[in-house]
């Protein structure tokens, strides 16, 4: 294990309450105190590279890596609501399972969630005094970000990873799945209602309400500026932040997709407090605000080593195999969760010269709405197009071609149809998606005639998350129980699911 990193060190600490003046002293050293509590991190170096395999079956093998690059098996990844994490999650099933790794599981399908993490809630974790060994190498389930409790669980150089998204597309995401968990999306007739005049819907604590505003930042476990702790007079939302040349593009979205200069993306105009260049949110409401969320964003990049962006999944999935040492077949998927209709469309994935006026007032309105998110996603895709001047845009547009027709073959040759399905067709319990809010969860089909050892790979890339969960908790905790009460205990699988799954809305 290398020594910790003084740059990180530093970084983790000269970014506190101090430098940004002593109004802001209290409310973040209230905010922050229990998350800094956790201790420095390392800043690791950037991989060698990826070694491509040609794309014509599942790969049964380990990838070869080179002797001064070991894979890195030790994990935490931050699954956030509707961003791709379930996605990235069957990766990390996948890789974990092949490997024989130790997930950090818990005893249902997430931990707490909303409640902030607590290492408490990870099954069979059983701390003793004085051990400083770590029984577990991956952290990836649904929970609100502690940073303090992630590392009684996991050591301090773990890489640390998560993904966000536009919040303009994830708030189309988001209303139609959580619609009956949140009070304020079920109180609206539609998203374009609801983003019309939020505050005649939202109401701040309400039952299910973190789903309704800044979601990314609620599961990044940070504080909520002062002004959003109370409510506020004005009903009218924030003025348009989008300026009319901006550009995002999903990823997949043609040549342009992985091509695109990042000065055509972002540019949101600097302000200066305290010193200290930083981004200006949509709706900032004065320099107190923007010193906080400017704290906020430098405290993550001082804990994750890698942001994944959403609308740039594959050239994301790129960078992780590159920061991980792994092959590229570690990172080739599926994808998972997606509903039906385009949910990786959305208001956010669309060409901005394509877009009618309408659906750009409800992007603006969105990104307006949910100002933390936002930011973060302003920050993080920056940072993401700086990675990838780093690692070079040829390469990369090379790795992602190689990729994508990794992809395409494996779906060809896995897949009924080569493609995600309605549920309807899919009668097999074990790779059917788990169905929530108002749009369809779209799942696979396997094809027949498949050997034994394709089979097993074609499987676990079709796996939904909550059945592979299962499965991986089976592997680690061998049911004790009768074989009588197996199938009692199969039958009521999916009750159980659903009753996990509407916890979430439970808040304390």
């Amino acid at each position: 294990m290398s020594p910790p990193s003084p740059a990180r060190t530093m970084r983790l600490w000269l970014w506190g309450p101090r430098s940004l003046g002593v109004a802001l002293g209290v409310f973040m050293t209230i905010g922050f105190a229990l998350q800094l509590w956790g201790g420095p991190f390392q800043r690791r170096l950037p991989g060698v590279g990826l070694r491509l395999q040609q794309p014509w079956a599942p790969s049964r093998h380990p990838s070869v890596h080179h002797p001064s690059c070991p894979p890195r098996q030790r994990l935490v990844f931050l699954k956030t609501h509707k961003s791709g994490s379930s996605s990235v999650l069957n990766l990390l099933h996948r890789y974990g399972d092949r490997q024989g790794l130790h997930f950090a599981l818990p005893t249902r399908y997430q931990f707490g969630y909303p409640r902030l993490f607590q290492a408490s809630w990870v099954k069979n974790y059983h701390p003793q005094d004085g051990d400083t060994q770590h029984p577990f190498h991956i952290l990836c389930h649904h929970m609100r970000f502690n940073l303090k409790e992630v590392l009684q669980v996991m050591p301090s150089d773990s890489f640390f990873f998560s993904i966000v998204r536009d919040p303009a597309a994830l708030a189309h995401s988001a209303f139609s799945y959580y619609k009956s968990t949140s009070s304020a999306f079920r109180k609206a007739p539609s998203l374009a209602a609801f983003l019309a005049n939020p505050r005649a819907f939202y109401r701040l604590g309400a039952r299910g309400d973190h789903y309704a505003r800044n979601l990314l930042w609620f599961d990044f476990g940070l504080p909520f500026p002062p002004e959003m702790r109370t409510k506020r007079k004005n009903p009218h939302p924030a003025r348009d932040p989008i300026p009319p040349q901006l550009h995002v593009l999903p990823s997949g979205a043609g040549p342009q997709a992985h091509i695109l200069d990042p000065n055509a993306l972002f540019h949101p105009a600097p302000t200066v407090a305290d010193g200290h260049s930083q981004l200006s949110s949509p709706a900032s409401v004065d320099s107190g605000s923007s010193s906080f969320i400017q704290w906020g964003l430098a405290w993550l990049d001082s804990v994750f080593d890698l942001v994944l962006v959403a609308e740039y999944f594959d050239e994301s999935l790129v960078l992780l195999a590159d920061a991980l040492c792994w092959g590229l077949d570690d990172v080739v998927g599926f994808i998972h969760n997606a509903q039906a209709g385009g949910e990786r469309g959305g208001l956010g994935a669309v060409r901005e010269g394509r877009r009618t006026e309408e659906q750009q007032q409800l992007a603006a309105r969105a990104r307006a709405w949910n100002n933390l998110d936002w930011a973060l996603y302003v920050h993080f895709n920056r940072s993401l197009w700086t990675r990838i001047e780093q690692y070079g845009r040829s390469r990369l547009q090379s790795a992602v071609a190689e990729l994508r027709a990794r992809r395409e073959a494996l779906a060809k040759h896995c897949l009924v149809g080569g493609e995600a399905l309605d549920p309807k067709y899919i009668t097999d319990r074990r790779f059917r998606p788990f169905q929530f809010g108002s749009a369809k969860v779209l799942g696979y089909i396997l094809r027949s005639g498949l050997s034994s050892q394709d089979q097993e790979e074609c499987e676990r890339l079709v796996t939904p998350e909550l059945q592979y969960k299962d499965k991986l908790d089976a592997k680690q905790f061998p049911p004790t129980v009768l074989p009588s009460l197996k199938a009692s205990r199969h039958q009521t699988a999916e009750a159980g699911q659903r009753a996990a799954k509407l916890g979430e809305e439970q808040l304390t």
